[in-house]
């Protein structure tokens, strides 16, 4: 016979909430496990939960540094069941970071095996690798086992974990952190355990010290990695001081001779969290695209040092500008990012200035020499009343005995008797025998005299503020002489420099320098073509369909190209941006923001020549071309054109002489010292003409003959100077056969 299938327990208590607010619920309880549980760090250790639970870990498996290792799988395994229910992937990939020398300023754990490189390469498995605890995690675990801490239960509820640790090593700071949590970031670069401990100690006594005088102790980060901090003091001081900002370190690097006037650069020190081998690629990239025209070539000579070798292409290129050009394109130079940003001690997430930073850790350690003093003062109260009861017992030994033997309940008759406690009862009746030689009772009388004057000192500690700040100041102290005066932990490893010098690093450092033919049509396209073509290869060139050759200039790639518009302005491409001349290349108009103004003259930029600009209205002036230049597609306004009017023409200035021609065909020649020169303007008139309006103009050297196109300069009559007259007047008709272009 078939069972009655039992029925289903009731469904608890369904509650209709609109979705928004169960969305809005449920994500705020995610962004805060992630902040609280995960990324961001505990101001007073340093420590997020995952690593706080791998050292504690550790510490429960005995693996202090004077014992043997054990394997990771074994650590991550307690970890993950015990404290951390996640992934073991993630812990393993902690811990390992915690063991990293190029990672970690001071290591909290000591690995045995593959952990990784600053190449990049990932390490062994976790079954493979051994570790334990280092003297510096050491610190941060003293005092764990007497109360210094308060404990929570673990996720299962079957164990206890500590909420912070004691901390005696200032381990936000000597190690730094990051983390990405939701909503709000950390970053926090590590720096120099001793110059830590002197701002420490100097903010001890001077509590409302100055961000400035703080900095006087601790001027910057120490990378496990080296390198320069290429900042000012003043930069330094901002980033502490609002716990924001950002700090610029630049490789190490000096220059070896190798003969014959020969040279090669070679990097020891790289960057904070730069991969070596990231680096390389990076620059291999650079040189196979030729953006890097000063270095020809990279080797990477690295042991357990870093050395990587750069070969200039010319002894004759400058050190300083080769590295100035790679530390503008490659990750040779690197910015770290300063956010302190970090759980105070009541759990809120906030930025702290380096100040309060500091203020924090030693709030911390003040409560925990004041809880550690309380239960050692308890444990000693203690051991007192036990030594208390074993000295009348002595005194009293043949009653104790008589009662011990007699009596059926000896505990009662000798707190009757005595007045004793129940723990001091317990404890003579729990005497071994032996213990009752007098040379016992002499060791007990002198332990008892140390307690005392134990308990005395504690007393005094718990009572008196400033001899707890000394013996704080002390533990610094001790931590400095220990960890921060060593020379192979304590020696500064990044170097203190300022803010670059201005290098002036030319174009040929960022783009190789290679010929090519600008080729124009006459609808605005432009290519560049590599090598210098022949006039028949140009001539070869071919174009869209109803359009044709407009201009064609051979050039450099590193060139730039001035484009002046009927608008009055110029604009400038650098050569790089010009399309290669596959296709039909690309529109000028598209290259910048010319809108619907029409192209009135394309040159190369050369610097330092001077331009005469001139408007269909017959007025013009003169400006340097140095000032024409504008590094944005909205180019420069020069000459300033109005409604009916469009810039006609631009010429280089040659000569003293000023050839202007109008529509009407009447000419005009000038001294070019009657013109301005301006930066900007409508300029003046050049040539006064009824109804026409300008067609171009030219400069040239009158004593040589006429500029351009007309050579019949032997005929008196044809001679320049019979139209040489003043600005402003109308003109001749030119001689037969004359023409600028």
């Amino acid at each position: 016979m078939a069972k009655t299938p039992t029925p289903a327990a009731p469904a608890a208590e369904i509650r209709p909430v609109p979705l928004a607010d169960a969305l809005g619920e449920r994500y705020l309880s995610y962004a805060l496990s992630t902040i609280m549980s995960r990324s961001l760090p505990d101001v007073r250790d340093g420590l997020k939960p995952v690593h706080r639970r791998l050292l504690y870990a550790m510490q429960q498996l005995k693996l202090d540094p004077a014992s043997g290792f054990k394997k990771c799988a074994r650590v991550v395994g307690d970890v993950i069941g015990k404290y951390h229910p996640h992934g073991d992937v993630a812990v393993y990939d902690a811990l390992v970071r915690l063991a990293q020398e190029f990672a970690q300023r001071y290591t909290l754990v000591d690995g045995q095996g593959n952990f990784g490189n600053i190449d990049g390469d990932n390490a062994a498995a976790m079954r493979y690798t051994e570790a334990r605890l280092t003297t510096v995690a050491q610190e941060l675990l003293v005092g764990i086992d007497e109360n210094a801490v308060d404990f929570r239960t673990t996720y299962d509820g079957e164990g206890e974990e500590p909420l912070v640790l004691p901390a005696r090593f200032p381990n936000l700071l000597a190690n730094g952190s990051s983390g990405i949590a939701v909503g709000m970031a950390t970053s926090i670069p590590p720096h120099n355990v001793g110059e830590i401990c002197s701002a420490l100690l100097h903010l001890i006594k001077f509590p409302k010290s100055h961000i400035s005088k703080l900095v006087d102790f601790m001027p910057g980060p120490d990378f496990p990695t080296g390198g320069i901090l290429a900042e000012t003091r003043e930069t330094v001081e901002q980033a502490y001081a609002t716990g924001r900002g950002s700090l610029r370190v630049r490789a190490k690097w000096e220059v070896e001779k190798t003969g014959l006037g020969q040279y090669q650069i070679v990097v020891t020190e790289i960057p904070y969290q730069v991969g070596k081998s990231r680096l390389i690629e990076k620059i291999a990239e650079l040189l196979q695209e030729k953006k890097l025209a000063l270095l020809a070539d990279i080797h990477d000579e690295s042991a357990e040092d870093v050395r990587l070798v750069l070969e200039p292409k010319s002894r004759n290129v400058d050190p300083k500008v080769l590295m100035e050009s790679l530390f503008r394109q490659t990750e040779l130079e690197a910015r770290i990012a300063i956010n302190m940003n970090v759980l105070g001690s009541d759990g809120v997430p906030r930025v702290m200035n380096l100040r309060e930073v500091l203020q924090e850790f030693l709030d911390h350690r003040h409560q925990v020499l004041i809880r550690r003093s309380k239960f050692r003062l308890g444990n000693i109260e203690h051991r007192l009343e036990i030594l208390d009861g074993y000295l009348i017992a002595y005194l009293n030994i043949d009653a104790v005995i008589k009662i011990i033997r007699t009596q059926d309940d000896p505990k009662a008759a000798m707190i009757r008797k005595w007045k004793l406690t129940e723990n001091q009862a317990d404890a003579i009746l729990n005497m071994r025998l032996r213990a009752l030689r007098k040379l016992e009772e002499i060791e007990i009388k002198r332990e008892h005299e140390a307690l005392s004057a134990e308990k005395k000192e504690l007393n005094k500690l718990l009572k008196d503020e400033d001899r707890r700040w000394t013996a704080i100041a002390d533990e610094i102290k001790d931590i400095r002489a220990r960890f921060g005066e060593k020379i192979e932990l304590g020696r500064r490893r990044t170097e203190l420099g300022d803010a670059p010098a201005a290098v002036v690093v030319p174009i040929e450092a960022l783009i190789e320098r290679e010929p090519v033919t600008i080729v124009g049509s006459q609808k605005g396209w432009v290519r560049a073509f590599k090598g210098h073509l022949d006039d028949k290869s140009i001539d070869e060139v071919r174009y869209k369909e109803g359009d044709g050759p407009r201009f064609a200039m051979r050039a450099e790639s590193t060139d730039k190209l001035l484009v002046f518009a009927t608008n009055g302005r110029f604009y400038m491409i650098p050569g790089e941006k010009l399309p290669r001349g596959r296709g039909d290349g690309e529109n000028i108009k598209m290259l910048v923001d010319m809108g619907e103004a029409e192209i009135v003259e394309l040159m190369l930029f050369r610097g330092g020549r001077k331009f005469l600009v001139a408007a269909s209205d017959g007025r013009g002036f003169v400006v340097p071309e140095d000032e024409v230049v504008a590094q944005t597609r909205a180019g420069k306004q020069v000459l300033n054109v109005g409604e009916g009017i469009a810039a006609r023409a631009v010429t280089v200035v040659e000569g003293d002489t000023v050839a202007v021609i109008g529509k009407n065909r009447k000419l005009l020649l000038f001294p070019l010292s009657e013109l301005p020169e301006m930066g900007r303007g409508r300029g003046v008139t050049l040539q006064k003409s009824k109804g026409g309006e300008l067609d171009d103009v030219r400069t040239f050297a009158i004593e040589q003959g006429w500029p351009v196109g007309f050579r019949d300069s032997d005929k008196k009559e044809n001679a320049p100077k019979n139209w040489l007259g003043a600005r402003g007047q109308a003109g001749l008709l030119p001689p037969k056969g004359f023409r600028f272009k």
